[in-house]
């Protein structure tokens, strides 16, 4: 199939690799010439724009940083909606809110473009193993079109509804990841300063009503797991910068639509807090040495 694939990054990249591996035409653009190079190794053709990966392909897919990028690569003077063949299938990948997903899809779909909103979870390692988890709002046989594609690149394909309900399922579920992992954080620290051995009071928890990912399988507690970033100092992973974007995501839509999100402001308030404190690169499970630092200093008190 020929694919237009807009959007290069560390999620993009490895998931327009996949699609090359299954065998597919891709024409690719990103303002990085670096990634777009790594993409023409292997196999992809260059477009010098946005608009220039449009000739002749069936699907087009962005995978872009916000709602203004995907905003501006559709809906701009030049943009795709201005270029593009109708009947060719729109995948926006891009984690943006709901009300802005709706809005591009509502564009597309006047001048007879159907269009999907996608967007990931898993990480950088799921999008370069190609096991990630698609959250797609959109019309059901728009969906069954796409799922083929999609399943090149992810293990998970799961229709959540209409137009932008791929976009409230992203922003739902990372909301709650947020505050699960500081209330991980929380009891790890507590535990901890009480003297309770780390790996022992993890291994509790993962065994009893406390148990949840953020706790058995991406533990902020230093050394307590293996092969996550609690150990490696909070290098790699979910960006603490990108958890505050998807907080900020999801309580901007929540206010418009009026609907309470208390311990999700408060958690965008806490990452929003540790990143002005220089901390936006570490992972977000980073969150943990807002309550390292106290015990640290009491134990320092204390001597």
């Amino acid at each position: 199939m020929n694919i237009g694939f807009i959007g290069l990054g560390n999620m993009g990249g490895p998931m327009a690799l996949n699609l090359l591996k299954a065998g597919h035409n891709l024409r690719v653009f990103d303002l990085s010439a670096t990634a777009v190079a790594t993409l023409v190794q292997a196999g992809a053709k260059q477009a010098d724009t946005a608009g220039d990966v449009l000739p002749d392909v069936e699907i087009v897919i962005t995978m872009l940083p916000a709602s203004p990028h995907v905003k501006a690569v559709y809906l701009g003077d030049d943009g795709l909606l201005s270029r593009v063949a109708p009947g060719v299938l729109l995948i926006d990948s891009s984690t943006i809110d709901p009300l802005s997903a709706r809005a591009v899809a509502q564009a597309a779909a006047a001048q007879g473009n159907p269009m999907l909103d996608a967007p990931v979870s898993g990480g950088t390692g799921g999008a370069a193993a190609g096991t990630l988890t698609f959250m797609v709002g959109g019309a059901e046989a728009d969906f069954a079109r796409a799922k083929p594609i999609l399943a090149t690149m992810g293990r998970n394909i799961v229709h959540c509804g209409g137009s932008g309900n791929g976009q409230v399922a992203k922003v739902a579920n990372n909301m709650l990841l947020g505050i699960s992992m500081i209330g991980a954080a929380e009891a790890m620290a507590l535990g901890v300063s009480l003297g309770i051995d780390a790996k022992v009071l993890a291994g509790v928890i993962n065994t009893s009503s406390g148990r949840c990912w953020s706790s058995d399988t991406y533990n902020p507690y230093p050394g307590v797991l293996d092969n996550v970033p609690a150990s490696r100092g909070y290098s790699g992973g979910f960006g603490v910068d990108l958890m505050l974007k998807d907080l900020g995501l999801a309580t901007e839509a929540a206010r418009q639509v009026r609907q309470p999100v208390i311990l999700g402001a408060l958690a965008q308030q806490l990452y929003q807090s540790f990143s002005c404190e220089g901390n936006g690169e570490l992972d977000f499970s980073a969150i943990i040495k807002c309550y390292l630092r106290e015990q640290e200093a009491d134990s320092l008190g204390k001597r």
